[in-house]
Order: C-alpha cells, then sequence, then structure tokens
C-alpha cells in the first residue's frame, strides 16, 4: 500500500486537493445553506429539502458526487496526517499552526460528518421517516428540530459545523496554492484574507440553521 501511495502521490495529492473543494467543499456550503433555509419557517425548509430528493439520480449522485470521494478525501488524508511531521512548538509560525489545525479539523469533520449520515441518512434509508413526518421518507423541520433539541447533539453538530468550515476555507487556500493560482505572496496574502472571511461566513450559516432549529 505505502509504496502505491508513493508511486503515485502527485496523483494522489491533487485528487486530495481537488475534492476536498470539488465535490465535498461546494456540497458543504450547498447543504448549510439548505439548511439555513429554516430561519424562513417550517414550510421553507420542508419545500427544499422535498425539492432536492425530488431531483432524478440523487442516490446515484449522492454515492459517486459526495460519499466516494468525500470518504477518499478522509482516507488519503488521515494518510497524510500520519505521515506529516509537525513543527507548531518550535516554529510557531501562522501557516504552521494553519498546517496542524487542517488535519485536527480534518479528523473532527470527518467524525461529525459520519454521526451525521447514521444519524439522518440511515434512518431515511432504513424507513424510519416513512411515518409521523410532514413529509414521508424525509426527515422534516420537526425531525430536525427535535433531534438538535437535546443539548448534547446540538453541541456536536456546533463543534463539526465549525471544523468543517475551517477545514474547508484553510484547505481551499492550500487549494489555490497546490494547483499554482496564488504563486506569490501578495496573491496569498490576498487569498488568505478572502479565505478567512470564507471561514467566518460558512460557520456563520451553519451556526445561524443550527440555532433556527432551536
Amino acid at each position: 500500500m505505502r509504496e502505491f501511495v508513493q508511486r503515485n502521490h502527485f496523483l494522489l495529492r491533487r485528487l486530495h486537493s481537488l475534492t476536498g473543494v470539488v465535490p465535498v467543499g461546494l456540497f458543504l456550503v450547498f447543504h448549510l445553506f439548505e439548511n439555513s433555509r429554516a430561519i424562513q419557517g417550517v414550510e421553507a425548509y420542508n419545500h427544499v429539502v422535498e425539492s432536492i430528493n425530488s431531483l432524478p439520480f440523487v442516490l446515484l449522485f449522492e454515492i459517486f458526487g459526495i460519499f466516494l470521494p468525500l470518504y477518499f478525501h478522509a482516507i488519503y488524508g488521515i494518510w497524510i496526517a500520519l505521515d506529516a511531521r509537525h513543527n507548531v512548538s518550535n516554529y510557531s509560525y501562522g501557516r504552521n499552526w494553519a498546517f496542524l489545525l487542517q488535519r485536527v479539523t480534518g479528523l473532527i469533520t470527518l467524525v461529525w460528518v459520519t454521526y451525521h449520515i447514521f444519524h439522518f441518512r440511515v434512518p431515511k434509508a432504513l424507513g424510519a421517516y416513512n411515518e409521523g413526518t410532514a413529509m414521508p421518507g424525509l426527515p422534516d423541520y420537526f425531525t430536525v428540530a427535535n433531534a438538535f433539541a437535546d443539548p448534547i447533539v446540538a453541541t456536536i453538530y456546533g463543534i463539526g459545523i465549525i471544523a468543517a468550515a475551517y477545514h474547508f476555507a484553510n484547505g481551499l487556500y492550500t487549494f489555490l496554492i497546490t494547483w499554482g493560482i496564488t504563486i506569490g505572496p501578495r496573491s496569498q496574502r490576498v487569498s488568505s484574507v478572502v479565505t478567512n472571511v470564507l471561514f467566518v461566513m460558512v460557520s456563520a450559516m451553519g451556526l445561524t440553521a443550527l440555532f433556527a432549529f432551536r
């Protein structure tokens, strides 16, 4: 396995970088935006969930457009994290801390997303929402609100949202460097500001959705 990874290191790193932005990162932003419709009320949230789940080939998109890229990105990311050398204790520069936080938030995000899948997506697949919801077969507004009424669940989601938002935003910063888009120091400084603002905005959107259900 190690020989395969080392032999294909360049390609795997490029795929890892790309999948972190497209489709995984973009889906994260879209999914949080979708859930933020809860601030507009029950009907608005239920409508957007029904609309998305009525799209053709939605299951195929979930498998090949979300789950497979997500877990490739996560598993190879763990490989990179275990193989990395962290020097924060010796060289406490901002980017070194960002490098470490990227790995930590990646692990937190993986645990949170897996928890989220088993919390909502697996019950949906098993038919848990076929009765007693406003949308048969789907978790409606009150199903989600009841889940988030538990402070432990709400805390888990809050931590997960912030970790995922940071991992995406900082990953986008490194993506732009990896793919030769921001080469010089000035473009990287601008990119750093933009991605930090993006982190705040995505976190705010996700937390707004979370509190809307509570």
